[in-house]
């Protein structure tokens, strides 16, 4: 277990709590019953009620409802990147790699053409492209590039932002292909 840093101060009915990295939470409460409000740290609002000198509580984080006439943000339904523990991170790359790979590069989809046909690495070759388009083409030209690409993202957000991109790649690959007369 690593070192910790904590300290708090009251003011009025409120506790003022910081870590090392500065303000962490405020909390309105005291012995038996709490309610803590997470600034900088991850997690929603906490409920704690117990048992003074026993050591036993309960504990509920609240997380609020999203009704489904909102539209959801950019990472909806995905946890957010600072709860994500050990491996979960791996997980959704290997997830998203997986649904890229199952929905772009079906058998018989105009992305495994443009795979068993080399044609992305044709279109990479012209040298009319923009270094933009040959960016954004260059992250599907192989299997491993796609692979490597999407696994070097740091985050959920990132991941997400990858997995896009490759979206895009392979839009654009399939116009510029059919453009030239190389898809069927």
């Amino acid at each position: 277990m690593g070192f910790r840093f904590r300290r708090s101060a009251r003011l009025g009915p409120l506790r003022f709590n910081f870590s090392s990295g500065g303000l962490s939470s405020i909390s309105v409460g005291g012995r038996g019953a709490s309610f803590n409000i997470p600034v900088s740290r991850s997690g929603g609002p906490r409920t704690t009620v117990g048992l003074p000198g026993t050591g036993l509580s309960w504990s509920v984080e609240h997380t609020p409802d999203r009704p489904a006439a909102i539209p959801a943000g950019p990472a909806a339904g995905l946890p957010n990147s600072r709860r994500l523990r050990s491996g979960q991170l791996d997980a959704l790359k290997r997830s998203l790699l997986g649904v890229l790979r199952q929905e772009l590069f079906a058998p018989g989809s105009t992305g495994e053409q443009l795979w068993d046909h080399g044609l992305v690495s044709r279109l990479l070759a012209d040298r009319s492209l923009g270094a933009r388009t040959a960016g954004l083409l260059a992250v599907i030209e192989t299997p491993e590039a796609l692979e490597g690409y999407l696994l070097r993202a740091q985050g959920q957000d990132d991941a997400k932002r990858r997995a896009q991109r490759c979206i895009t790649a392979v839009q654009e690959a399939s116009r510029l292909a059919a453009g030239r007369g190389w898809l069927a």
